[in-house]
């Protein structure tokens, strides 16, 4: 076991839970390999990165991440009205569906089909997260300097 505890410039090796507010889960490693990720590096926003500094390897907890600092608050206009038409198969629409869009920026933009209408289509572009306050469970198994590969 190392002394290394997490901070600027480490690496973590840990499992994670991810949790809504009535205990359903979102995201876990538990049944899998865990996750390692150097701290800053995006890869966790940093809202889930600033409560777990200091831990070291063999500690776990569990925090509440509220929307802010999370995934943010559900941002109304994020919710786009694109006309029926424009879809290619309206038969496979359905409420909930996860369907990818094409941004202006010509990257991917994930958007859930929120309503269907006659003439339009409701699409939330909000994180599917948004809004949502989260519990955040970890174990840290391992906490080491990044090496830059």
């Amino acid at each position: 076991m190392s002394d290394y505890r997490i901070g600027d410039g480490m690496e973590v090796t840990l499992h994670f839970t991810l949790e809504l507010e009535d205990g359903t889960v979102v995201d876990s490693t538990r049944d899998k390999q865990p996750a390692t990720f150097q701290v800053g590096d995006g890869n966790l926003p940093p809202g889930f990165e600033q409560p777990i500094q200091g831990m070291a390897a063999g500690e776990s907890g569990r925090f509440t991440i509220t929307p802010e600092h999370g995934f943010g608050q559900h941002n109304p206009q994020n919710v786009q009205s694109i006309p029926r038409d424009s879809f290619e198969d309206t038969d496979e629409l359905e409420e909930g569906l996860v369907m990818s869009f094409a941004d202006p920026a010509g990257g991917e933009l994930p958007g859930v089909i929120a309503e269907i209408g006659e003439k339009r289509v409701e699409v939330d572009f909000n994180h599917p997260l948004a809004g949502r306050t989260l519990t955040f469970a970890v174990e840290v198994i391992d906490v080491r300097p990044a090496t830059t590969h």
